[in-house]
């Protein structure tokens, strides 16, 4: 099928080097199909990340906050549907409370190449329009070479106190 050639597809480890560039050393995770296998695993086993794993992700919005506060750079890693779970804890805590809640967050089945809105997947499709009404900017990362928007996104997050949404668009090797 094509596009499943490796060289086509977004690289675990290449996301990984931009979380780490981004000064990122907290990972607050709630696993997802997504992300799991090849990147939160990873990541658990990186001497260089310190990985708090939550039961919801409302509390992982919370958490990153907290260790904002307390002057460290967070990743909340969660599954789209979790993210739906969470608006309520986005708006109040990381919109309202302008913290840099920086989200990267697993398309679970999203279509390869087809944009979240255009998905067959209603769950898939709400996803932006709803980051764009909270004005919580985003940014849709699926091919190889997407993970340079890592940094820039993590970097506007912090220096202007606001959340930021990743969206990974299919599943890293």
């Amino acid at each position: 099928m094509a596009g499943d050639n490796d060289a086509d597809r977004l690289k675990a480890r290449d996301l990984i080097r931009e979380i780490k560039r981004a000064g990122i050393r907290f990972i607050v995770a709630l696993p997802d199909r997504t992300t799991s296998e090849h990147l939160l695993k990873t990541m658990i086993k990186d001497p260089d990340f310190q990985v708090v794993q939550v039961c919801k992700e409302d509390e992982g919005v919370s958490i990153c906050s907290g260790l904002y506060a307390a002057g460290h750079r967070s990743l909340l890693l969660m599954q789209y549907t979790g993210l739906l779970d969470s608006i309520n804890a986005v708006r109040g805590v990381a919109v309202q409370g302008k913290n840099p809640v920086c989200m990267m967050v697993g398309m679970l089945q999203k279509e390869p190449g087809v944009p979240p809105r255009q998905s067959k997947r209603y769950g898939l499709r709400i996803v932006e329009p709803i980051l764009e009404a909270m004005e919580v900017e985003y940014h849709n990362i699926e091919a190889p070479g997407e993970a340079d928007k890592v940094v820039p996104a993590v970097e506007a997050a912090y220096s202007e106190s606001r959340p930021v949404a990743m969206l990974i668009g299919r599943e890293p090797i």
